[in-house]
Order: C-alpha cells, then sequence, then structure tokens
C-alpha cells in the first residue's frame, strides 16, 4: 500500500499531546476505515507514546477479516459461531487492524482511546503507566500467537510504525502480552521482534524501547 510521507494525517484541532504541544493527528491519510464507535476521549494531559501490538482471529481458527470487523463495530452475530455467543457483547477495538496480506485499515482516530489494552501496565522512565489505552496506538495483526505472521504484515506494520514516528512522540513498542502478562499472550512466540527492530531505520530504532515490561 502506497503512503504518502509528507502528508501522513488528517488533524483533529483541539486534541493535543502534553509533551508536545501539537495537534494530535487523528486519521491516517489514504488508509480505508472500519468505522468502530468503541472508543473515548484520552486524558487531557497524556502523551501518545506507545504502540501496543496484539493478534486476533474470528473465529480463533479464520484468517479472513469479516468478523473482525463485525466485531469492531459491535455487529458480531452470535449465533454464527459457539466462541461469538462468547464475545458478541464485548466493545472492542484498535486502532488500526493488518490483514495477512499486509492491507491496513483504521478504525479508531488517533486522537481517541480505542479499547484494545484493558488492565494493563508498564514500566517507563517516569515510574509504573497503568491503563494503556490511555497513551498508545493499538495494532491488530491477523493471526495467533503459533502461526507466523506473513511478510506483507511486517512491511505493512514497518511502514506504519515509521509514519505514526514522523507524528506522535513515540517512545515504546510493546506487544499485548508485555503489558497484561499472565492475561495476555499475544502476538505470541510466532511475532518476530528482532526482525521488527532490524526492519526500521537505525536512528529511530534507537530513540524506542521494545518489550518494555514491569
Amino acid at each position: 500500500m502506497r503512503m504518502k510521507p509528507h502528508t501522513p494525517f488528517t488533524t483533529t484541532p483541539n486534541a493535543k499531546t502534553a509533551l508536545t504541544a501539537v495537534v494530535l493527528p487523528a486519521w491516517l491519510e489514504g488508509v480505508p476505515r472500519w468505522l468502530s464507535p468503541n472508543h473515548n476521549a484520552r486524558p487531557a494531559d497524556i502523551a501518545v507514546d506507545t504502540v501496543v501490538v496484539h493478534n486476533i482471529l474470528l473465529p480463533p481458527d479464520d484468517l479472513h477479516p469479516r468478523w473482525v470487523r463485525a466485531f469492531f463495530t459491535n455487529r458480531l452475530p452470535a449465533h454464527k459461531h459457539p466462541y461469538f455467543a462468547t464475545i458478541a457483547t464485548l466493545r472492542v477495538s484498535a486502532h488500526f487492524y493488518i490483514s495477512r496480506r499486509g492491507r491496513v485499515v483504521q478504525c479508531v482516530p488517533l486522537h481517541r482511546r480505542a479499547w484494545h489494552a484493558g488492565v494493563s501496565q508498564m514500566a517507563t522512565q517516569q515510574g509504573v503507566r497503568e491503563n494503556l489505552n490511555n497513551s498508545s496506538v493499538g495494532i491488530e495483526l491477523a493471526g495467533s500467537d503459533d502461526v507466523p505472521y506473513t511478510t506483507a504484515q511486517y512491511q505493512s506494520l514497518l511502514r506504519l510504525l515509521r509514519r505514526l514516528h514522523g507524528a506522535l512522540p513515540l517512545r515504546y513498542v510493546v506487544g499485548h502480552c508485555d503489558i497484561a502478562p499472565g492475561r495476555k499472550t499475544d502476538p505470541g512466540e510466532s511475532f518476530d521482534w528482532q526482525r521488527l527492530q532490524h526492519g526500521l531505520p537505525p536512528s529511530m530504532a534507537a530513540q524506542l524501547r521494545f518489550r518494555t515490561t514491569v
């Protein structure tokens, strides 16, 4: 997917980061959207400096994105699969979803808090931070803990991280398992963190902390 490096975002005038005092971006330009209603306002004094990497398959053995889209937009039919009946009433979202083919879609504006991290905490330079939904961008990869992710997914994730780094004060890139250990395991052992880190420009990788835990 072609992404424009110089004008990557549309913006929302009244949402600002605490550390940079600049307009916080909303929508990634040129990226398709699944409009999820599952989001709310970020705290006014929080900088969005973290990316949380997740995985998702619905049902757990289906690689097609159709049911993920239904889940994020509160339209998952509980009668279609036994697993759906256990999650259909949940209200969940992420900012981005990356399909097995590397197609990126945006579900929630970046200046809004998506509901992806749940109960979570992470060590930062300022101490332990809780409720990572407040300060993070959630990215869901189509996949599971034990199935290797595709080259197209890594390529799209790297492009997405570069764009986000150009617009947000990013400092941390973590997995859901890192901020909710014992409760979550994604993106799992199948995710190649070294591949991700080495795929970034060296100057950018040097500015980021990967897999920060408490």
